[in-house]
């Protein structure tokens, strides 16, 4: 077995997030013991601060500016942790694919949470359980077979997926029990893959003009910005359902809310184009959509096992092992993504 390295510098930055959100005491005894951890909270790092840590810091945990200019001050830096969730363009990965320093996200952190809410969703829309509840509530139930007349059920359904990464494979196994015929789309996965999970590789078009419900679980790069649109919601059967999980950049919003608000098709929508969501956005007035306030990975439970993850792989990066929790950033795809940070609202 490697020998333990010698004690080195763990930067712990975590802004916008709280050191205590996602690192408990444990986790912090853990670091301390692993190295001299200094603890930034207090605004950006500047760079007379980052000088003043860079020359024997080993380990970076947080989503702070790492410029090329930085990086070649840090000879010790072995891997930078995104604690946020995303894969930001403040880092130049070049640089660290160059030299060996490991750049990891914490992106599987939100994919069960995030899909245990998709499924809800998803069985909502096709149930109508809020517009019951609604309708209740007006005075204007119906009731047994008249409340279900543009209900329909997910067992047996024809289910289309577009992106199928750590969110759309946390759906699949939750769609098991209801025996659904799945096809996905994901130009970065090959068809043989899309098999071994119980799917049939199909094409943008063949996912929204076959599926009943479609799952928008793709993250937004440079490639697929707002490329969803009416032309793909115009070929959704009547009264089919779509859940948006990922991120509201991949579809074109207005055009989707558009065909919400005309009876068109169903939406499910967790995220938005820009949050808060505008008092007066017309996606407010539609009862075709299911408004969710970016809340489905946000659980304690999964924000705290952040911090779990990131020792566990701090600890094998600082034995000379490979980290197996957290996402790695690959060099043929990382540049390509244009997610957002966190904003505090």
């Amino acid at each position: 077995m490697p020998q333990s390295a010698t004690r080195q510098r763990i930067f712990l930055a975590p802004a916008p997030r709280a050191v205590g959100d996602i690192f408990d005491s444990d986790d912090l005894a853990q670091l301390r013991a692993l190295g001299d951890l200094i603890v930034h909270e207090a605004g950006p790092v500047t760079d007379e601060q980052f000088n003043s840590i860079s020359g024997d810091t080993a380990i970076i945990i947080g989503q702070i500016d790492l410029p090329e200019s930085r990086l070649k001050k840090a000879p010790c830096l072995r891997a930078v942790f995104n604690v946020e969730g995303n894969f930001l363009p403040n880092v130049d990965y070049v640089y660290c694919f160059r030299n060996g320093i490991r750049v990891l996200g914490i992106g599987p952190v939100f994919a069960e949470p995030v899909a245990e809410a998709a499924l809800g969703m998803a069985i909502d829309l096709a149930r109508g359980i809020t517009r019951s509840d609604r309708n209740f509530r007006e005075g204007i139930e119906e009731y047994g077979l008249a409340a279900n007349r543009e209900a329909f059920s997910l067992f047996r359904q024809n289910v289309g997926f577009v992106g199928l990464g750590d969110l759309g494979r946390a759906i699949l196994p939750l769609l098991q029990p209801f025996h659904c015929h799945i096809r996905a789309y994901d130009p970065w996965l090959p068809e043989e893959y899309l098999r071994t999970l119980g799917c049939d590789a199909a094409s943008l078009d063949e996912v929204f003009r076959l599926s009943q419900v479609v799952f928008v679980v793709a993250g937004v790069t440079s490639d697929n910005q707002e490329f969803l649109g009416s032309q793909h919601f115009s070929q959704m059967p009547s009264g089919a359902a779509l859940v948006l999980v990922s991120r509201a950049a991949v579809v074109d919003f207005d055009s989707l809310v558009d065909f919400a608000r005309r009876g068109r098709i169903r939406v499910a929508t967790d995220v938005f184009p820009q949050e808060p969501l505008l008092a007066a956005h017309p996606a407010r007035q539609s009862g075709n959509i299911l408004l969710c306030a970016h809340q489905a990975g946000a659980l304690d439970a999964a924000i705290r096992q952040i911090g779990k993850m990131v020792v566990a792989d701090v600890k094998l990066i600082l034995r000379g092992l490979p980290p197996v929790l957290c996402k790695s950033a690959q060099p043929e795809t990382v540049s390509l993504f244009r997610s957002k940070p966190v904003a505090k609202t």
